[in-house]
This record gives C-alpha cells, structure tokens and sequence, in this order.
C-alpha cells in the first residue's frame, strides 16, 4: 500500500497501481472499523462517471458490508449530492469514490464521518487502521436512493422567489458528474440553457473537467460568445467546482466570482466572516473589508476551509480553484451546481452584465494558477527551502529584494510593496502550485522572475534540477 495514495484530503491515486479493488475493500473495513464504535451504523455511498468506479464502488460496498455497516447506495451523483445525503439523509457519514479534477486514470474517496470530511491526521488514522487489519466484522445491508429529485426539489424551494427567464446560461459539464443534474438544476430557476459535453463519459474525450485551467474553459468562452449568452459555466469532474465565464467570454477565476457572493451576503449579512485561501487575490480581501466583513485568508484545500469555516462560523467561503462554500442559506460544503444557482440569482437580481458587476475592482495583472511538475517525494522539501531563503530575505533586506511581508500558513506568499506571489505544494497531484499578482506587467515579471529564479535553486538542492 503505497504512502503516495493517502493525501491530505482523500485517498487518491492511480487505479491499478497504487489503487486497486482489493485497496477499496480493505479501506470500507478500516472505515467501517473506525467509524462503529463511535455509533455509526449506516452511511451513504456515492460514485462519479468514471470507468473504474463501478469495480472500485463494488469492491468498497464489500468491504463496508462485511465491516458490519448499512449502506444507502447513491448511485452515480456528484460529490455534493453525498454531501447533501449527510444532512438529509439518516446516515452518520459518507463516501464518495471519485477522482475529482484528476486525469482518467486516477480515482479515489472523498470521505465523511458523522456531516465533515476528514483530513490530515484522520485520513492518516485511516491508513494505519488498513495496515493493522484488525477489522471488525458484521453483516451490513445495502438499500439504494435516488438522491437527485431530493435535491431538485430543495433547489425549488430555495430559490422559488427567483426568475431568471430572461438569462441564456451555456455550461460545459465535460463529461462528468454534472452531466445528471446540473442542466435540470438551472431550468428551476427558469433560465435557457445550453449544454455542452453533458453526457457522462468517464474517458473525457473533449477535454478534462478542471475548470481551473484556460484550455478547459475554451470552449465554454466561445460558446458563450457564439450564442450571446449571458454567463457560462463550466464544472470539474465530480461537480464541486466550479468556472465562469462572463458575456464577453472572459473568465472569472474563483476570487472573483467569490467577490460577487459576499458582497450579497454581507448587504444582508453585515460583518459576515468570508474565508479564501492563499491563492487569492488581495482584492478579495479588500473587498471584504471595505464591506463591513471580516476576511480570513487559509490554506487550500477543500475540507481544511470547511473545517475553518466551522471553527469561525463564517458564512461564506471560497477557493480559486472554484469551490465555494455557503453557509447562509446552505449546509457550509462546496457544491458547483448549487453555487451556480446563486450566481445565477445574483444575475437575475441585479439586471446588469457579469462582467459590469466586478468592474469597480481595482486593476491589477494577474495569472491563473501555474502547475509546475514536481514529485510528491519532493515537492513540500522544495517549498520549505524557498520558505527559508525567502524569511531570510526578509531579515536582511538584500539589495533588489523589497519584501514587507510573508504568509507561511500553507506555503510561502511572499507581499511585495506593488504586488505578491506564491508557491505551495498541491495536496492532490505531484505539483508545485504557483500564482502572481502586481498593479502592472512589469511588477509582475518581476515577482514572476524571483520566485522562478528561487525554485531553480530549490530544485537543484533537491537534486531534481
């Protein structure tokens, strides 16, 4: 069992290397083994379109069957769908078995106990419940629900006051997940919709379903363009994120769509805590506070904001890679289709172009989020060293470097006087994230040029020139 499988946040890996059926088997008797003695007798099930989650889907079912748990089969549905199960469902916990933004030959759990998802040290305990393979046993039974009309009928109802039947929508599902409920979601709210790639192929054979890189979203930009389409959607593979693309098919990346939701919130809402994360734009947090909110940035990752948001009670969260978190009107989990209908009302309230509702935000340059290769094996050593060089940096105050500040809490984002960038090791792929923002292109390549001159060094250290 390879260390490479357990992540932060999930389990996840490569189907056939390092995960395999009888992987999936043992994890559902490690949870099942975890998750009894603290009264948990039934949970949800749910799997995305992938070509391997059915065989993965059967082999877990096995194991939490023979672990002694009941087991509310959800079919094929998004990752929010299982989310939506935990609170409206008699289930004391979930998993969802799905390989989220990651290439075809990737699958893996999302995993909740009791209405969280667990991470970090939990997901860690999971690992060495497997390894010790001392695992209760029992005779579970297994019911199936359709979750999807439960969830199409709470959308009526929490949206029944909203008419958007003068807006054109056009949303690029790319073959995943949010093929099975994403258009019948936005037609409640009365909106025209036009799909693309929204049948569900596991193989991905328009393009991968990450909405946070550019080549993704083509498509949807001219799509939106062609039809004269008020805004543009697109969704990553299990639906809990989500990208945009304003009438002038110009993409919204997540701190800016996350601008939009809290300014709503925080006209109702005064005061409101809104988290980001480190990937965000400054704007973000000026405009938070210039509101009358209080904004917290923290570190990336899907349930490291939920966790965080619990801790603060905060109403609103938001990453770039376009999860968003409600907690006003919401359970507090990250949900594309759900974030889409309350984009979706913001347009139909407002009565005013995407693009012209962001306009008064200062003009900055910057990048979407850079992937760097990098091998898991290394890719947290090469940020610490970065780390190191740059608090030293801010020590001395060498000739040419003008730091004034560093944000260590995940990575390093180190604030210029005209701008900032950041480097951090992703939580779910053998990469280095990065990202850059300046009040011009010159300051940019500036930032730009320092962090890549540090990470050549860094990668030398390493031995990973």
């Amino acid at each position: 069992m390879t260390m490479a499988l357990f992540r932060e946040y999930d389990v996840r890996g490569v189907v056939g290397r390092e995960l395999t059926e009888e992987v999936a088997e043992r994890l559902g008797l490690a949870y099942a083994t975890l998750v009894r003695p603290k009264g948990v007798t039934t949970i949800s099930l749910g799997r995305d379109g992938r070509t391997s989650s059915p065989s993965l889907h059967q082999a877990l079912l096995r194991g939490l069957l023979a672990g002694g748990l009941d087991v509310v089969d959800l079919g094929v549905c998004t990752s929010p769908l299982v989310y939506f199960s935990l609170f409206t469902l008699p289930v004391g916990g979930g998993i969802m078995i799905t390989g989220s933004h990651n290439a075809a030959e990737y699958n893996g759990f999302k995993i909740c106990v009791g209405r969280e998802a667990i991470h970090g040290e939990a997901i860690q305990e999971l690992q060495r419940e497997m390894e010790r393979g001392n695992f209760v046993s029992g005779t579970g039974r297994r019911v199936e629900h359709q979750i999807i009309p439960d969830y199409l009928a709470y959308l009526r109802r929490s949206f029944e006051a909203v008419d958007a039947s003068h807006l054109h929508v056009v949303i690029d599902c790319g073959n995943g997940a949010a093929s099975l409920v994403a258009e019948q979601a936005l037609k409640v709210l009365g909106c025209k919709v036009t799909t693309l790639y929204g049948e569900l192929d596991g193989r991905f054979p328009h393009h991968h379903p990450d909405p946070t890189v550019l080549d993704n979203l083509s498509d949807l930009m001219r799509a939106v363009t062609r039809y004269g389409a008020d805004v543009g959607i697109g969704y990553d593979g299990d639906a809990d994120r989500i990208g945009a693309v304003d009438e002038r098919g110009e993409v919204l990346w997540g701190d800016k769509l996350l601008v939009l939701y809290s300014r709503e919130i925080l006209a109702e809402r005064p005061g409101a805590i809104v988290i980001s994360e480190v990937k965000a734009s400054q704007c973000l947090y000026d405009d938070i506070a210039k509101r009358g909110g209080r904004p917290i940035m923290w570190k990336t990752g899907h349930s490291l904001i939920k966790a965080k948001m619990k801790e603060e009670s905060a109403l609103l969260a938001g990453e770039m890679s376009g999860h968003m978190f409600f907690a006003d009107r919401y359970f507090g989990y990250d949900d594309a289709v759900y974030a889409s209908c309350r984009l979706i009302e913001i347009l139909a309230k407002k009565k005013q172009p995407l693009s012209a509702l962001v306009a008064d935000l200062p003009r900055t340059v910057v990048t979407p989020e850079i992937r760097v290769d990098m091998p898991d094996a290394v890719k947290f050593d090469v940020v610490r060293l970065i780390q190191h060089r740059c608090e030293r940096y801010l020590k001395e105050q060498p000739d040419g470097i003008m730091l004034r500040d560093l944000v260590t809490i995940d990575g390093v984002r180190a604030i210029f006087d005209q701008g900032w960038g950041l480097i951090r090791a992703s939580n779910t792929q053998p990469a280095l994230v990065l990202r850059f923002e300046a009040v011009s292109t010159e300051q940019l390549n500036k930032i730009r040029s320092f962090f890549e001159g540090e990470l050549a060094w860094a990668k030398q250290a390493v031995g990973c020139a």
